[in-house]
C-alpha cells in the first residue's frame, strides 16, 4: 500500500467545491481545504506507485478549478 499527501492549487473561490468532489473519489482518504500557498490538502492511498500515479493524472488532475498539483508519497524511515 502506498499513501501520499497531494497538494492542490485551484482557482479562486474554487478550493471548497474541489475539497467535496476530491473526497469522493476512490482512494481518497482525507480532503481538506487550508491555507497558505496551497487551497487543498488530500491524502490518498494505492495498491502501487504506479496506481497512484494514475488516481492523480486521471482523476484528480482532471476536477474542474484545479490548476496544479504535487504530490508527496509518504515514506516510513
Amino acid at each position: 500500500m502506498v499513501q501520499a499527501y497531494i497538494l492542490i492549487q485551484t482557482e479562486v473561490g474554487k478550493a471548497s467545491t474541489v475539497a467535496d468532489f476530491v473526497s469522493k473519489l476512490p482512494g481518497i482518504m482525507h480532503a481538506e481545504d487550508v491555507t497558505g500557498p496551497y487551497d487543498v490538502i488530500v491524502r490518498a492511498q494505492a495498491d502501487s506507485v504506479d496506481e497512484l500515479g494514475r488516481l492523480v493524472v486521471a482523476e484528480i488532475q482532471k476536477v474542474d478549478g484545479i490548476t496544479r498539483t504535487l504530490t508527496c508519497p509518504i515514506v516510513h524511515l
